[in-house]
């Protein structure tokens, strides 16, 4: 593994553990040549996966964009690194067990809709919000009025 401070192949392993879902293995490592200390993570690949975009593009999925997204619809929400590290290996999980080489982008988006609108609903407003592209307030008020109404409050 290179250094990704000076570019030094020669990296040691210094410590290397389970990630807490046990999906992936953290590694610290330390580089020969300059001193530096840094963090990688290897997981198991299924298969590699690619995304059909809406203009008929191939490219590779790209894990880390997902990632991304994801913790942004998240932020400042209640979920600390490891959860959401194990939201996106879930997600990762179920395109990979969906048995096709190509998912439609527009599928991802839908996994990922569904998986957030389970867990918290604020995180799943903001991610529909980017998604389906709303451009002005009614285009929130019509998503939201489509929402699942909450629960009625228990009265004793």
């Amino acid at each position: 593994m290179r250094c990704p401070f000076c570019g030094e192949a020669d990296t040691q392993v210094k410590d290397s553990r389970p990630t807490e879902d046990g999906g992936a293995i953290r590694r610290r490592r330390n580089c020969a040549g300059c001193g530096q200390r840094f963090t990688t993570i290897e997981r198991v690949q299924l298969r590699e996966l690619f995304v059909l975009k809406s203009d008929q593009r191939r490219v590779a999925f790209d894990r880390d964009k997902l990632a991304r997204s994801v913790r942004i619809a998240l932020r400042k929400r209640p979920f600390d690194d490891e959860r959401i590290e194990r939201i996106v290996n879930g997600i990762v999980r179920q395109l990979e067990a969906g048995g096709e080489a190509e998912v439609n982008s527009r599928d991802i988006g839908e996994l990922v809709m569904e998986t957030l609108k389970a867990i918290d609903t604020v995180a799943y407003v903001r991610f529909a919000s980017v998604y389906r592209d709303f451009r002005e307030a009614k285009d929130f008020a019509a998503f939201l009025d489509d929402m699942d109404p909450p629960a009625a409050p228990a009265h004793d």
